[in-house]
């Protein structure tokens, strides 16, 4: 029989409208998975709705079994051996599927991402930037695509690659990959957020690529055209406090020009496994902040009060950062993020990138 606790987990996290922030908040407020998923119905309600389709104990079981058929397992966030630079991300995913070697995830990491059409050059320079620093013992993180992903993990699957996969853990994606993917997960680490039996789709790719970027403690980009998903992975790098790296290219080839523009921008030049090495070894990736570390419980608020301040006034269509809103609320953090709790599993809020929301 299945773990009870695992079951309420992923019965809180599959449940609609519940993603990574909103599942913590859950937790935070009220202690575990079994008791917030008994709240959800009112806190439903007080949003201006009907509770969300809580998915049954016996639909998570088929799940779970399904995952340990594929010889794939579970890793909560709370686990000790959750990586815990992934952990320090604001949105960090509550529950992964993997297989193959999760010592892997403690190594010195970093991430390689580029064109899906790169260049003959740029996958060479990719394989071979990415075989010597799995010769220096660094695991090379992507995300299993075509072009410079492929070319990453297959340099780097001696010594030790890490795939980030968009869809679920028993889904091959894309299909010439097969004997790739299948590779990776005996001799490295396979990882997917999504449920078994999912396909990739477009929606699935940024949640997978914020989990490549936060794997790691710097991103090389090679190869990328201007506004490509290699770099949203280099923005969200950034963002988490990561080093962003990028090779240089032809000004004439438009798939150099997302490089150029990082470098342009900021971004670290490498040209060789030795700029990375010098770039991320000074990092000391002890030096992340726990989950949950910043909640800290404060006074009980009239709820009706704080709604009227909070949906009457500083919410609208247009996304706002929720820093904003506990400022000009006068509320605490905590009664804030309250109401919007409810106003998200009533459907009436939406969340985007960068901490904002906005009225659904």
């Amino acid at each position: 029989m299945a773990d009870a606790a695992h079951v309420a987990r992923l019965r809180l996290l599959r449940t609609p409208r519940i993603g990574p922030v909103t599942y913590r908040q859950l937790i935070a407020r009220f202690g575990d998975a079994a008791s917030a998923l008994d709240a959800l119905p009112d806190l439903a309600r007080r949003g201006g709705a009907a509770g969300p389709a809580i998915p049954d104990a016996r639909t998570i079981e088929r799940e779970m079994a399904r995952v340990e058929k594929v010889g794939a397992a579970y890793l909560f966030l709370d686990d000790p051996a959750y990586p815990p630079l992934l952990a320090a991300l604001d949105d960090a995913p509550v529950a992964l599927t993997w297989r193959g070697d999760l010592g892997l995830a403690a190594r010195t990491t970093v991430a390689m991402v580029g064109a899906r059409n790169a260049s003959a050059a740029a996958c060479r320079f990719a394989r071979q930037l990415a075989s010597e620093l799995a010769r220096e013992e660094v695991a090379v993180i992507s995300g299993l695509a075509r072009g410079i992903d492929t070319a990453a993990h297959v340099g780097a699957l001696a010594g030790g690659t890490i795939a980030v996969i968009a869809g679920g853990i028993d889904i091959v994606y894309p299909p010439e990959n097969a004997e790739l993917q299948e590779r990776i997960a005996h001799g490295g680490l396979l990882i997917a957020e999504q449920p078994p039996r999912i396909e990739p789709r477009a929606r699935h790719f940024p949640y997978r690529n914020r989990i490549i970027a936060g794997l790691a403690l710097g991103t090389v980009v090679v190869e990328a055209a201007p506004r490509s998903g290699s770099l949203i992975t280099a923005r969200l790098a950034g963002e988490a406090g990561r080093e962003v790296m990028a090779v240089p290219g032809s000004p004439l080839d438009p798939r150099a020009q997302g490089c150029n523009g990082l470098i342009r921008d900021g971004a670290t030049l490498v040209q060789s496994a030795a700029d990375v090495l010098e770039t991320i070894r000074p990092i000391d990736a002890r030096m992340v902040r726990a989950p949950g570390s910043d909640y800290v419980p404060t006074p009980p608020v009239d709820a009706d009060d704080a709604e009227r301040r909070i949906v009457g006034a500083l919410l609208g269509p247009v996304p706002v950062a929720v820093d904003e809103i506990i400022r000009q609320a006068g509320l605490a953090p905590a009664a804030v993020q309250t109401v919007l709790l409810e106003l998200e599993l009533a459907g009436r809020l939406e969340r985007h990138a960068g901490g904002r929301v906005s009225l659904g």
